[in-house]
């Protein structure tokens, strides 16, 4: 129970810290930006961006105290060794604590070709068409801004969702009641909602903001599927760290789905006559094709192997 206490205190901190953080970073910026131009493009960003990246710095910057007090600030705790020392893995090949190398590759391929297929079949199908107009440096800067927040994100959310949320809530619950609640928090913090930027800014705007964020959408628009889609995805990821026992599998898996996520973004377009919940928007997880390929990833990877042992040499309760 001190963990779960831990965590609640970890959360409070981010999101409040975050929202008192914001206006004092915001004025700082637009200060900035009068003395250095390179500041002019981040200055015009609209303040609930500074709150979200408030929040996230702190996410980022609180791990090692809550890890430290949970007893977890270890590379082997965090699932960021190459195999759980001295514990023989269930099962050798790619979904064994193997090499960080072959577990990242591995992922990278699942979570790439999965949703790769989805994205074929919706142009194929034509669910979305193609938009290829861009020029041979436009389409670079594309694919180079696909794979810089491939990387980025998924060491981050990894890092955070499962490396931390998911390892805490294990140790208390047992992994199955771990990979339902850590994957609820990972699908509703992708909701969080666009909120317009107050008149004026002062120390509390932050704060005033966070209701805001939290909303949910009238009559629950754009809940289904996009929220079950996520929620799968967050199931999978967790289990993925539970079969293999690193994060290593998880983050290629992460990776691979966050480059078609922002290729995809930037190279289709809408098709007429397209229905945008079957397909998905340009997002492509918010429609019901991208639930059932994610659904047939889950199926597979529970198929694959039993869960590797905890850190303790026995196989994680529950």
């Amino acid at each position: 129970m001190r963990r779960i206490c831990l965590l609640a205190v970890y959360l409070a901190a981010v999101f409040g810290g975050g929202a008192l953080l914001a206006p004092w970073l915001y004025h700082l910026t637009q200060w900035g930006a009068g003395h250095c131009t390179a500041l002019a493009g981040l200055a015009k960003n609209p303040f609930p961006r500074f709150v979200l990246r408030a929040v996230l710095g702190l996410a980022v910057a609180g791990l090692w105290p809550l890890l430290q007090g949970c007893g977890m600030w270890s590379r082997r705790e965090m699932g960021l060794t190459s195999r759980l020392d001295g514990v023989s893995p269930y099962r050798e090949g790619w979904i064994s604590g193997g090499r960080p190398v072959r577990n990242l590759a591995a992922g990278f391929a699942i979570g790439f070709g999965s949703l790769a297929g989805a994205a074929g079949l919706a142009i194929v199908c034509g669910g979305r068409a193609l938009h290829l107009s861009h020029s041979g440096l436009e389409m670079m800067a594309v694919l180079l801004g696909a794979t810089v927040s491939a990387a980025v994100v998924a060491v981050v959310e990894e890092l955070i969702f499962r490396g931390a949320l998911f390892g805490i809530l294990r140790k208390t619950w047992g992994w199955p009641a771990a990979l339902a609640v850590s994957s609820a928090v990972y699908a509703s913090v992708h909701f969080l909602q666009k909120a317009g930027a107050p008149q004026q800014i002062d120390w509390l705007s932050g704060i005033r903001l966070l209701p805001e964020l939290f909303r949910l959408p009238p009559e629950g628009a754009g809940l289904a599927p996009a929220f079950f889609t996520l929620f799968l995805a967050g199931a999978i990821l967790a289990l993925a760290y539970q079969r293999a026992g690193t994060l290593f599998l998880s983050m290629g898996l992460h990776a691979g789905w966050i480059f078609w996520l922002t290729a995809y973004r930037a190279l289709t377009e809408p098709a007429a006559g397209a229905s945008p919940r079957v397909w998905g928007s340009d997002k492509l997880i918010d429609g019901w094709l991208a639930f059932f390929v994610l659904a047939v990833v889950l199926a597979g990877l529970w198929r694959a192997g039993r869960p590797a042992p905890g850190p303790d040499g026995r196989e994680e309760r529950g």
